[in-house]
């Protein structure tokens, strides 16, 4: 018997983590692509001599990028040279008031022992137990596909579970430990990579704080891209044939099994089709009504992850005192998330973030010139123009040059802005969402979307928007779950 044909929707992190792994199980798997490269919102961007990766940045949890390679015998090594940046990042409180966080741990206890006494030891505390959750949430319970209740009733799991921290938040976990406002903020900043306020999200993720400070912040030399280059090199060593161009239409159905994926490039007949492009855009607009999963009022409480305001500047001069990564933290938190979350519009003290590739990877930038990209979360959904774009630009550059001492706007000879109206333009991101579902409780493992449609047989989906989770690690961990769903389903024999 031949394989089953396999179609996969989206060539970002899930998606080409679904592909590869369905191939490498015998099926014969066909990945359809919306635009004229891999890496969904991974993508590159090129102009005026200089590389951008036009969304994630930050490279963590290194091991679940070895346990993928791994899964078919290869390495990281294989196919990019991995940095580990030191410092690992920055925070800027004020005008010569900052924060550079090591990369080697009893470094940290010092660092956080000069702003709190005692607070090395408790330090020690905080990452014993985030250790813990960090090896039973990412080695156990991300890899469950959370379609039952049941999956998580072992005797085992259920007590790991009742010392994670579910129900309480981070905020309150993090202020047992530490009192000093700055070493806080520190601690509560990786909880924003989960799209919600401290306060709405579970101490279980203080894991993120365990791959932060522990597992190190990472670069891989040449870019993010490096790693959607070798994911897409390995899914066609594997045999995934991609057809790229490809923005799919229509799903025809025939009984209960999807059998036709209909896109912009052709026809693809399937066996089993996996949804790896926005969950909210297959099941609202390109399915019809009788075959969605969820109602439109259900996606409407959805809470999401915040979208962002991107601008990728090329500049023909270096920067002075400046990290790889830097996150402005010289406005209130608290007011910058209520303005995302409580009430959302455009934010009236907004923080931000800068990313410099070009400090650590001169191949990015012309000889001379840095790479740097502004990012500032927003509420998604907003009214989106290029005026209210130029405005925030000027507001932060106002700020950047003040915080950091110098002329920076007269070196521009590049500049693109990205946000909401583009997310939905090249993604049909959901309400122009930058980063999936929030992580709160009521959005957690069988209370996300479902990575199966109950109404046909053999349509699967996978990425942000569904188990586990946003992030490129828990994307990557996406793709392999809904592989070995398929598996168990439609064995291919």
């Amino acid at each position: 018997m031949s394989a089953k044909n396999i179609i996969v929707i989206g060539a970002g992190f899930a998606g080409l983590s679904a592909a590869t792994t369905l191939a490498d199980m015998g099926y014969a798997v066909t990945l359809v692509e919306k635009h004229q490269m891999p890496g969904g919102r991974a993508r590159v961007h090129e102009a005026a001599g200089f590389r951008f990766d036009m969304g994630p940045s930050w490279y963590w949890m290194p091991d679940v990028f070895e346990r993928y390679f791994a899964r078919f015998g290869k390495k990281v090594s294989d196919y990019y040279e991995l940095i580990r940046l030191d410092p690992g990042y920055t925070i800027v409180f004020g005008e010569n008031d900052r924060l550079t966080v090591p990369a080697d741990y009893q470094s940290l206890r010092d660092l956080f022992e000069s702003y709190e006494s005692g607070a090395a030891v408790q330090l020690d505390k905080f990452m014993e137990q985030a250790a813990y959750k960090y090896e039973v949430g990412v080695n156990q319970l991300v890899y469950k596909p959370s379609r039952s209740i049941f999956e998580f009733t072992s005797p085992g799991l259920l007590y790991d579970m009742t010392r994670m921290d579910i129900f309480q938040s981070i905020r309150k976990h993090i202020r047992k430990f530490f009192k000093n406002p700055k070493l806080v903020k520190l601690m509560e900043f990786p909880v924003l990579f989960l799209g919600a306020t401290p306060q709405n999200t579970p101490a279980l993720y203080s894991l993120m704080n365990y791959a932060d400070l522990k597992l190190g912040t990472w670069y891989p030399q040449g870019g993010m891209f490096e790693i959607v280059k070798a994911m897409e090199s390995l899914a066609k060593e594997k045999g995934v044939r991609f057809v790229y161009n490809a923005e799919v239409t229509a799903i025809r159905i025939a009984g209960k099994s999807a059998k036709t994926v209909v896109t912009t490039a052709g026809d693809f007949e399937a066996d089993v089709v996996v949804g790896g492009n926005d969950y909210h855009h297959l099941d609202q607009h390109i399915l019809e009504p009788a075959y969605r999963n969820y109602s439109a009022a259900y996606w409407k409480k959805r809470v999401l992850a915040p979208s962002s305001l991107l601008f990728y500047i090329g500049l023909n001069k270096k920067l002075e005192g400046l990290t790889h990564h830097t996150l402005f933290f010289d406005e209130e938190f608290d007011q910058h998330a209520h303005d995302i979350y409580t009430d959302p519009k455009w934010p009236s003290r907004p923080l931000f973030y800068t990313s410099l590739a070009s400090k650590t990877d001169p191949s990015v930038a012309p000889e001379g010139c840095e790479n740097l990209v502004i990012l500032i979360p927003l509420a998604p959904d907003l009214p989106d123009s290029e005026a209210t774009r130029e405005q925030y630009y000027q507001r932060v550059m106002d700020r950047f040059e003040r915080l950091t001492g110098q002329s920076i706007r007269d070196a521009v000879v590049y500049k693109r802005s990205y946000a909401m109206a583009d997310f939905k333009a090249d993604y049909h991101a959901f309400r122009g969402n930058a980063y999936g579902l929030a992580n709160t409780l009521l959005q957690t493992a069988i209370l996300k979307p479902s990575l199966k449609n109950k109404k046909l047989d053999n349509l699967y989906y996978t990425g942000q928007l569904t188990v586990p989770g946003p992030g490129v690690p828990p994307s990557l961990i996406s793709g392999q779950v809904v592989a070995a769903e398929i598996l168990r389903e439609h064995p291919n024999h």
